[in-house]
């Protein structure tokens, strides 16, 4: 992770995304802006909580441990997203583990300035309650996709849903099989059954250390509507 303070890059990303309307005194806020490489862990579950994040370029993972000591997916975070809105009001460690799927940026503001201004700021709590009512909403979605779906089902979610790094009819290289595996809560076997069945219905096409999606509106079919987000 890097930081930066300088305040004519933490200015561009208040402006893009009309934050004044968040803070009502952004000025005097010590924002940091957080800066993480790909599969950079940016909270870890189970650690204290140390501030706010607000995801304001790139893209997250959030997953969950499981009694196993796997990882189960919850969603993938695009901008704006805020991270520690539960810990903070729950007064709990973090919940969810969230790592950084491509280079990412965040603004953070430090969990003693939260306290002491931002908690008694009817703006910033307004925008909580909205990103709050929005992971309740994911997290309905993910879990019907985790108990109801099929791994086939599953599957074509989590492509679907990462398909604007990938993009549809394009080589998909390097996936990490076992991990995704994990991740959709199914094993190495069980997912490489189910890459061999697209495959010979002509969603895929498997090719070495990847494999090309054929057809992605079949794909969208197979999901029906769902999304890891």
């Amino acid at each position: 992770m890097k930081v930066s303070l300088e305040y004519d890059e933490i200015h561009s990303y208040i402006t893009q995304f009309d934050l004044k309307r968040v803070f009502s005194e952004w000025d005097t806020i010590p924002f940091q802006l957080r800066i993480y490489e790909k599969d950079e862990v940016v909270l870890r579950e189970g650690d204290e909580l140390d501030g706010i994040y607000l995801l304001v370029e790139g893209q997250t993972k959030v997953t969950t441990s499981v009694e196993t000591g796997k990882s189960l997916l919850l969603r993938f975070c695009h901008p704006l997203s805020i991270f520690g809105d539960i810990e903070l009001i729950q007064k709990v460690a973090i919940q969810s583990q969230v790592e950084a799927v491509a280079d990412t940026r965040l603004l953070f503001v430090a969990k003693q300035t939260v306290e002491k201004r931002l908690m008694q700021d009817y703006r910033f709590l307004n925008e909580l309650l909205k990103h709050l009512s929005f992971k309740l909403q994911t997290c309905t979605s993910s879990s019907k996709i985790n108990l109801l779906a099929t791994v086939e089902e599953r599957f074509a979610i989590y492509l679907v849903t990462t398909r604007l790094s990938s993009g549809f009819s394009k080589e998909i290289h390097t996936l990490n099989i076992p991990e995704i595996a994990s991740l959709l809560g199914t094993t190495t076997r069980h997912l490489n059954r189910v890459i061999d069945k697209l495959s010979e219905a002509g969603i895929l096409s498997r090719k070495r250390g990847g494999f090309v999606v054929i057809e992605g509106d079949k794909l969208n079919d197979i999901s029906a509507g769902l999304r890891y987000e």
